[in-house]
Order: structure tokens, then sequence, then C-alpha cells
């Protein structure tokens, strides 16, 4: 066999050192990817001794994505120690975690958590996060994904809506399986969507938006009863009081792609509405902190309001999303 010289020798040479770079790039490329990972999956769970307080609030923090509790005590006032989530809410002994996934096409981890911010259990679904709710007692949870579009105020989009009941493990998958009642009958149609669920305190009934045929209707639903009917129309993420009697809604007052929203409350016994002291459009399922105050995000920050239409709103927390309070009792 002839022994290369010369150009050839150089050639060979030459593709010798090209493949061994290209070894060492993907090995390089391999291991940042892993560590990456393993910055990932640190960051997913909480900091040590951080549990969730009592009383306390709780949000998403924006600069790190993490979940903090509000404290003034603590630098920049919050303590940015809880695992990172998208979409975050907690009620009793059970925190709930949505944490989008990179890549195409969306996925997001739905992660359920204890008091003490440990994993209990991880789904992995198709859509973006948009709505997270934990009933009173901590037993029943619902999430809603956009499976298409990413918007509320946008005419093109889909949404899936699942609830999980954590004493028999039981998923509804998406909750258009539920028959629907509007206008008095049983109703079909292919552009039914659920989204913002509220559980009573029974947690069987619940209270959720549904969007057919260009409107949004309020539905009350029965789990063990396996049925939902429409109440009226215009509701949309629907957040059911302490007490069981009120419903703060957002409600759509301009058609326009700009703050079409206003932020309302509905008594369910006398049928009437008002809305609150904050006149900028919301977008979000507004959270009660008590039986009196609402608290909401707009514009990146976490805000409250009275619930019966006086004061004024009030900044609790820039820079956060998601607010959370873990009642006591």
């Amino acid at each position: 066999m002839p022994v290369p010289t010369g150009a050839a020798l150089r050639h060979r040479v030459g593709i010798l050192v090209l493949a061994l770079l290209l070894l060492g790039g993907g090995a390089t490329a391999y291991t940042l990817r892993a560590a990456s990972g393993r910055d990932a999956a640190t960051s997913a769970t909480a900091a040590p001794g951080f549990t969730l307080a009592g009383g306390a609030l709780h949000a998403r923090d924006a600069a790190t994505g993490r979940v903090a509790r509000v404290d003034p005590s603590a630098p920049a006032g919050r303590d940015a120690g809880g695992p990172s989530c998208d979409r975050f809410h907690a009620a009793g002994e059970t925190a709930l975690c949505l944490r989008r996934r990179p890549g195409v096409p969306a996925r997001t981890h739905v992660i359920v958590l204890d008091r003490e911010l440990r994993e209990v259990r991880r789904m992995s679904l198709p859509g973006i996060p948009s709505r997270a709710r934990v009933s009173a007692s901590g037993n029943v949870l619902a999430w809603t994904m956009f499976t298409t579009g990413d918007s509320y105020a946008r005419s093109s989009f889909s949404t899936r809506t699942s609830i999980l009941d954590l004493r028999t493990g039981y998923l509804v998958k998406n909750m258009e399986q539920i028959p629907l009642t509007l206008g008095g009958r049983r109703y079909h149609a292919p552009d039914v969507n659920y989204w913002g669920v509220s559980f009573a305190a029974d947690d069987n009934r619940f209270y959720a938006t549904v969007s057919t045929n260009g409107r949004t209707h309020l539905v009350e639903g029965d789990l063990a009863g396996w049925s939902a009917r429409a109440l009226r129309e215009n509701v949309e993420c629907p957040s059911l009081s302490p007490d069981g009697t009120r419903i703060a809604f957002k409600k759509r007052v301009s058609e326009g792609p700009r703050e079409p929203w206003r932020l309302y409350v509905y008594d369910l016994a006398t049928g009437r509405e008002h809305p609150v002291a904050e006149r900028r459009g919301i977008d979000d399922q507004a959270l009660w902190t008590d039986a009196e105050t609402l608290a909401y995000g707009y514009g990146g920050g976490v805000w409250s309001v009275r619930s019966d239409g006086s004061g004024a709103p009030r900044l609790l927390a820039p820079g956060a999303s998601s607010p959370t309070v873990v009642r006591t009792e």
C-alpha cells in the first residue's frame, strides 16, 4: 500500500483534525446541555427550608421564575426560594405548578406538590400554561392550557382544561367531555372551550367559563352528577369567594384588542353585578385573599382591590404574577 506524501498527507491530516474538532464540539455541546439540564432540574425544586407559609402572599417572581413569598423583611421584599413555575396556585396541603417545557410542539409539566413543596406527582401534557387552581381542601385541582394561540384577546385560540381528584387519582383530561346545558337544552358544538375553573368548598360544585359561538358563559358544574349548566353570559375566569356567595370575574366591555375586560363581582343570590375600583383591563383569574379583597396580575405586578367597588387599586408585589394566599384554617 503506497504511503501518502506531500499534499495527500496534508489532506488526510486535515480531515483527521476536523473530525476531532467536530467530536470535541459535540461532546462540549452535550456537556453544556447536560449541565443546563441539571441547572434546570435544580431550579425546578424549592430551596431547602422554603415551604408554604399560612396567610402569606405567594407569587411567581418574574426575575427568577420561582415562586416567592412576599416578606417585607427579606431582600427586595420577597423570598424567591420556591420551585420554578409559569403558573402557580396552592390551597390546603397542596400546590399546583405548571411549567412549560422547551421545544416544539409546546408541552407543559403539571407538577403536584405538598405543603412542603415536595413533588407528589408529575405529568407532561400538550399546551401552554394558562390557569391553575386548587380547591380549598387541596383535594381537587384544575388547570387550563392553550392548545392553539396564546391569548384570550385573540379570536383564534383553543384551550384544554383538566381536573384531577387527588383522593381517587381520577383525571378528567378534557372538561369538554362533561355534558353541557345551555339555554335549558343539552348543547353540542365543536367550538366549545372551557377555562378558568373555581371550586366550591364541597370539592364537587365548580364554576368555569365556557366559550362557544363567539360568546362566553358562566357555568356551574357538578362533578358527581357529571353535568354543567350555563348561568349567564359574558363571564370569564370566575373566582368563587371564600363564603361561596360571590364570583369575581372579568367582563368584556370592549370588542377592541386593547384592554377589553373589566374586573366585576357577581352576587349568586341576587344576580346583581358591579365593577370594582380597578378600571384597567385585567386579563387574569382574580384571587380572593380574604372575604372582601381581590388580588390579580396586571402590568407585570400583583395588585389588590376591594371587592365591593370602593377604594383604589394597590400594588402588592412588583415583578410578580400568579398570586396565592394559603389560608390557615
